[in-house]
Parts: structure tokens; C-alpha cells; sequence
């Protein structure tokens, strides 16, 4: 019953910063899936028996994928693998359904904030047995055999019927249906005061939570709505669909900009909120009020004792590079370490499996904790709600009276997408050039003080990860950041990231980009953007 088929190597099967993401028409092609996923199970050892965790956001091809990478499973030898009702299981979810069943492991399939239907991204992620996404010595695994393999294993077996909940077999492997909500929503009961956020909702609040038609949709629902007593229609674009209705699943000014306008708007909510394609990232908005990532990440880790499950308080708070320094005054005064990590929730998970961070954040609106191994949208939008339902203060008064007290980083993001990779990567390698003699050079009136390519030693582990994205600093407490991204399928994004500190609260509500502007036109300037790429304006800018 089990089939050996001859296969031959595909180029360019390295996992990036959250596993294989590549268009649809290239996962399509025959084998592809197959040797990918073959190249996972061929890099791991004793699974033997133990179950494997799979789900996906729903996106095209999403199904078919997931029935090649069960019938792969039973030919591998895992004992039991537990399937999400439809395909179905957020990012997050997939996270907590390992832990909580000790899995050895998952394949989630995502492309996550990147659009989909036939002609969009698809993506394949291994997560680890600590729920979290595979570490490099993992991922450089995979990448190795993927150039070596010439075979893959696959099971002889008929579709699964993904739709109906219960156990079914391939083999002698056990298929189990599980709700894809179920585990999840009880995680989050254990952690958030709902009898509060539920006196909240009856006061009179009221939010718009909008799913982006991705895999947030059944969770919000489930929870926000059924459990916590939101209106009905508070979550809007619910149903996850293949192509998510045609939009870009990615919850940003850009991509969410009628939730914005609505939350700025005269009949605006007293909080709106939006989630990915396969719900690890969280955008918050109040009244009148956008709260920058790095902002909501250091409120949450200031407030988190407010929650039941972090009423003893917090071990640590952890962020990727490119995020702002905002965490980082939240740690010291609740005299803990802020870590500062190269971008990719992977390199968190040593830290909060070691108990030395507890809150994780990045500045591209992922937000999480040591509940899971991922960053999760809809934890630090129910996160949000608890502090709104125990403070029973605004989104508005909260921010300002942060800022009053820890001071305010004027932060924006410019991103340049689908450049030309040797362009991008000329520019990147000129830079690394001129670190050396960028300390005490004047640009346009900014004196830099020092200039590294960031290098990230783990204190777990001991291993280093360098070339993480080259940092500018100034003698003014702001500074520059250039990396490209790993996220992207087409080309290569150019991200820069210009932030600065202001302490003097008669500053803090000015215009974000006005307030950087001097900032960016060096930013723009430094590198030479627009000669090198071709580009005088970013594509994105948040």
C-alpha cells in the first residue's frame, strides 16, 4: 500500500523565516509537495508511532495539500495524525493543539499575511514539538536533503473526508477530525478574566473585529461573539475563503485601511481589531487611536498582570531587532531583560522554553507569550480586551498615559516590495561596507554615532545568527535599520526602519511621518534607495 515513486531535486526549496512560501502554480507542479514534504520527515528521527499535527488557513490548494501530506504521513510510520475540520487550524491553534496533545510535531500550510486563491502564495511550515517553528539547524536540514532527494514515500489511500469530525484510518494511522477551535478557545478561558471582558461587552462596548476572510474568522466567532456576548456582526469578513475574498489578508494601515477609517471615523467602535491569513498577527485600533505593534507590545507587557494568566508577572519580554526600543523602558522598570532577537518567531522559542521571557513581539504586528510557540492575533486582541474591561479606560487615555510615563518612539516602517533581488542585495553588501566609516559622518544635519549588521547570540543555546540587518545609529536616541525580508515570494522587500525617541510629553501627538521626516529623507538618502532600486517612493508604509 505504500508506493516508492523516483522523483528528482527542485531548486530552491530553502525554508525561510517561516518555512517554504513559494506561488501556487509552483507547489502545483508534480512532486513539488511531495519532495518538500519528504525532506521534512527524511530530516527528523523517532516518530515512529507519535502523532502529527496538520492544518492550514484555508488558503487555495490548501486541501489538496493537506491530503498528500497525510497519505505521506502514513507511509513515514506516524501513528496518528490530527487534521483540522476542513483544513482548518490557525497558525496559533496548531501551536496549542501540539503542546496540548504532545505532538511530536506539525506541518501547518500557509503563506500567512500573503494573498491567495489560484493565482496567490502558498506555503508549507514544519513546527517542532514545542509547538514552535523549526529552528535553523532544522530548516538547513531540509533545504540539504531537498537538493539530494530521489524518492519520496506516499500512501495508496482515497481522500479523507477532512469535513466530518471523528477517527478514520490510512493504514494503520489514525486520522482524527478535531475542532479547530475547541483546544484553543479553552487556552484562552484559562488565561483571560472572560467574566470582565464579558461586563465589558454588556456595558455597552462595542468593537469590529474584521478576519480579513482568513482563518480567524471561526475563532473570533466562537469566542468574541458566542462566549463573550459581542454583538453579532461585531466580526466581519468571517468565512474563510480560498482567494480571501479577493483581498490581502495582512492587517495593516494599508490592507486594513477601511477599519482604520471607520475607527477614525464619527461612528467608530470603542475598539477595532484584525487578524492575518492564518491568525498569528493582530492589528489594534481604537477610537481615534492606531497603536503602532511595538507600542501594543510594551503596553501589554506594563498591563499583563491584569490577566489571571499573568497575574504573577512577567519573567521577561522579548523582540525582534527591527521593533522599537518602546519594551524595552516597560522592562526596566518592571526590572526584567528585554532580549532583542534577529526577525522570526523561531528565535523566541528558546527563550520562552528557558522561562526567560514570558511577552514576544515584533514590530510587523505579531504579538504573543509563553502560551504557545507563536505569535497569536486573536491572544493579544482578547489581551486588549481584558486590560480595556479592567482599566475601564480608552484605547486613547491608555496610550497617552504610556507615553507620559515611559516617553514616546516615533516609529514607521517604508517597505519596498518585488525589487529586483541584485539590486536589493547590492545595497544591502555597499552598506556593510561603510560600517566602518559611518560613526562620526553628518547627513543632512544627523551625526551617526555607530553602525553594526546585527549579529544575535541565543544565551540558550549558545549559537549565533549573523547578517540579521544593518543598524545606523544617531547621536539624537534615533536610528535606521535596513534588512530584506524572507517572507516575500517574488523578488526581494527591502524593509527600513526609522524610529526615534521622544521623552518630552508636549511632543507626543504629532504626526508620525512629519515627525520622522528629517529621519527618512536620510534613510533614503544613506543607502541611496532610489538610485540603487529604482524605487522613489515604498510600496507600503506603516
Amino acid at each position: 500500500m505504500i508506493r516508492v515513486v523516483a522523483t528528482t531535486p527542485f531548486d530552491g526549496q530553502k525554508p525561510g523565516t517561516s518555512g517554504l512560501r513559494k506561488k501556487v502554480s509552483v507547489f502545483q507542479q508534480p512532486h513539488y509537495v511531495e519532495n518538500f514534504v519528504q525532506s521534512i520527515f527524511d530530516s527528523l528521527e523517532g516518530f515512529e508511532g507519535e502523532t502529527l499535527v496538520i492544518g492550514g488557513d484555508g488558503r487555495f490548494y490548501n486541501r489538496e495539500a493537506i491530503q498528500i501530506v497525510v497519505r505521506m504521513a502514513a507511509a513515514a510510520g506516524f501513528g496518528r495524525v490530527m487534521v483540522g475540520q476542513g483544513g482548518i487550524l490557525s497558525t496559533p491553534a496548531a501551536s496549542c493543539v501540539i503542546r496540548k496533545h504532545e505532538a511530536f510535531g506539525g506541518i501547518i500550510l500557509s503563506a500567512s499575511h500573503n494573498p491567495g486563491g489560484e493565482h496567490g502564495d502558498f506555503g508549507i511550515k514544519y513546527n517542532v514539538g514545542n509547538g514552535g517553528p523549526a529552528p535553523e539547524h532544522v530548516t538547513d536540514a531540509i533545504f540539504e536533503r531537498s537538493k539530494a532527494i530521489r524518492e519520496y514515500r506516499i500512501f495508496d489511500a482515497p481522500d479523507v473526508d477532512l469535513d466530518t469530525l471523528g477517527i478514520t484510518r490510512v493504514g494503520d494511522m489514525v486520522v482524527d477530525i478535531v475542532d479547530p477551535v475547541e483546544d484553543y478557545a479553552e487556552l484562552m478561558g484559562t488565561l483571560f478574566d472572560f467574566d470582565a471582558i464579558r461586563d465589558l461587552f454588556a456595558s455597552g462596548f462595542a468593537m469590529r473585529f474584521d478576519a480579513m476572510s482568513a482563518v480567524t474568522g471561526p475563532y473570533a466567532t466562537a469566542i468574541l461573539e458566542e462566549t463573550l456576548g459581542a454583538e453579532a456582526g461585531t466580526v466581519v469578513h468571517g468565512v474563510p475563503l480560498p482567494d480571501f475574498g479577493g483581498h490581502h489578508p495582512d492587517p495593516n494601515l494599508v490592507h486594513a485601511k477601511s477599519l482604520y477609517d471607520l475607527l477614525m471615523s464619527d461612528h467608530a467602535p470603542d475598539l477595532g481589531a484584525a487578524s492575518d491569513g492564518d491568525g498569528d498577527r493582530n492589528m489594534i485600533i481604537g477610537r481615534g487611536r492606531f497603536v503602532t505593534p511595538s507600542d501594543s507590545l510594551a503596553i501589554i507587557a506594563a498591563n499583563a498582570h491584569l490577566t489571571p494568566g499573568y497575574k504573577a508577572g512577567i519573567a521577561g519580554i522579548a523582540r525582534s531587532m527591527p521593533t522599537s526600543g518602546s519594551a524595552d523602558r516597560v522592562a526596566e522598570k518592571l526590572g526584567v531583560t528585554c532580549y532583542e532577537t534577529p526577525t522570526g518567531w523561531k528565535f523566541f522559542g528558546n527563550l520562552l522554553d528557558a522561562g526567560l521571557a514570558t511577552v514576544c513581539g515584533e514590530e510587523s504586528f505579531g504579538t504573543g507569550s509563553n502560551h504557545v510557540r507563536e505569535k497569536d492575533g486573536l491572544w493579544a486582541v482578547l489581551m486588549w480586551l481584558n486590560i480595556l474591561a479592567i482599566r475601564r479606560q480608552g484605547v486613547d487615555e491608555i496610550v497617552g498615559e504610556h507615553w507620559a510615563a515611559y516617553g514616546r518612539n516615533y516609529y514607521t516602517r517604508h517597505d519596498y516590495e518585488e525589487v529586483d533581488s541584485a539590486a536589493a542585495d547590492g545595497l544591502m553588501a555597499e552598506l556593510r561596507n561603510r560600517l566602518d566609516t559611518l560613526p562620526g559622518t553628518v547627513i543632512q544635519g544627523l551625526t551617526v554615532e555607530r553602525a553594526d549588521d546585527f549579529a544575535y547570540h541565543d544565551p540558550v543555546d549558545g549559537s549565533v545568527t549573523t547578517r540579521q540587518g544593518v543598524r545606523v545609529f544617531f547621536t539624537d536616541q534615533s536610528r535606521i535599520v535596513y534588512r530584506l525580508s524572507g517572507t516575500g515570494t517574488a523578488g526581494a522587500t527591502l524593509r527600513v526602519y526609522i524610529e526615534r525617541f521622544e521623552p518630552d510629553p508636549a511632543r507626543h501627538d504629532l504626526e508620525t511621518q512629519s515627525a520622522l521626516a528629517d529621519l527618512i529623507s536620510v534613510a533614503r538618502v544613506l543607502p541611496d534607495i532610489e538610485g540603487r532600486i529604482g524605487r522613489k517612493e515604498p510600496s507600503v508604509i506603516t
